[in-house]
Parts: structure tokens; sequence; C-alpha cells
């Protein structure tokens, strides 16, 4: 299942924004005065970067397994109907239950 990013999100989905590892490793910040020391910044976006690819990663994964899942379910439901027939002297249920 390919997704399509459009702007940062999800296209065709109700899916809040994603940042994505390259817009991670991309961010600009505003300087001041007594900023941070930009290599410690850019390397926390490496690591950043790098953990979101990996939890991407997962999430495509998992949703491959989650869709593998439910079609082996419902082809088990599909067997199971036509092979569960309920025998000749099965009274029928006429109770309120």
């Amino acid at each position: 299942m390919a997704h399509v990013y459009r702007g940062g999100r999800l296209y065709g989905t109700g899916r809040p924004d994603r940042l994505t590892p390259h817009e991670v490793r991309t961010w600009a910040f505003d300087p001041r005065r007594r900023g941070v020391d930009a290599d410690q910044v850019r390397e926390f976006q490496a690591r950043l970067a790098d953990e979101l690819t990996g939890l991407h990663e997962d999430v495509r994964l998992l949703t491959q397994e989650n869709d593998r899942l439910k079609r082996a379910l419902r082809d088990w439901q599909v067997m199971h109907a036509r092979e569960c027939v309920p025998p000749d002297d099965a009274r029928p249920n006429r109770g309120r239950w």
C-alpha cells in the first residue's frame, strides 16, 4: 500500500499532518542572541529524523500485516460459512435469544 504525501499530509485521509524525516533534517531555526550550539541542533535533527524513518517503516509494516490478517480472517469466514451446514435433525431456534 503506497502512501502519497501532499504537503506533509497523507493524501485522501483525515489523519493529522506528520513530520517527515526530510522536514526534520532541513528545519531552520531563527537565530537568537543567546542561541544554542548549531552542531548540537543538527545532530539532534539527524537522530530524530532517523528515528522517524524507523517509526514510519514500522507503521508501514504493521499496516501490511494488519491487511494480511484481515484478508486471512475474511477468507476463513467465507470457507467456514460454506462448510458449516447445520445437521438435518437440528431444530430451528424459536426462542427469544
